[in-house]
């Protein structure tokens, strides 16, 4: 019986090969599109750890070419304001992405806003939607962790 040996994976080269096949993805697509992809990201609060992910996402996504709608709220933002919000970024042409940076704050029901963004737009993958198509193995959006995953593995398998 054989033993799998393990692989080294240098994170850090895989990311900008990553980003570098993303970057000419996007140049290829962008002329027809006539405008850059677009991602809201909407975080509430200051969580130390969340501002920090989105200071990353925000910069990323300005190095491959996708176009950042940040909307950072206080703390004390209610619910109706971000349901309002998520609704008016899903009839948003230049938005293509959405997600909500968790943890919310306590007094913020993440599961009711989580499920109003438009499947077709839930960049985390979270909305029920795109959870079932995950768990049925049928193709769709995946969050970030399970579809870099694939591509890691599949990439470890060639």
């Amino acid at each position: 019986m054989s033993v799998p040996t393990a692989q080294l994976l240098d994170g850090k080269l895989l990311a900008q090969q990553l980003q570098q096949e993303l970057k000419g993805q996007i140049q290829v697509l962008q002329p027809t599109a006539d405008r850059p992809p677009g991602l809201a990201v909407l975080m509430v609060g200051d969580h130390p750890a969340s501002a920090a992910y989105v200071r990353n996402k925000e910069r990323a996504c300005a190095a491959v070419g996708i176009a950042s709608f940040g909307r950072h709220y206080p703390a004390m933002t209610s619910q109706a304001e971000l349901a309002a919000d998520i609704q008016a970024l899903n009839q948003d042409a230049c938005v293509d992405g959405i997600l909500v940076q968790l943890p919310l704050p306590e007094h913020l029901d993440a599961i009711p806003l989580l499920h109003q963004i438009d499947p077709a737009k839930d960049a985390d993958g979270l909305h029920p939607e795109n959870l079932g198509r995950l768990v049925r193995g049928e193709p769709g959006l995946r969050s970030c962790t399970p579809a870099r995953g694939d591509a890691i593995t599949s990439g470890l398998r060639h």
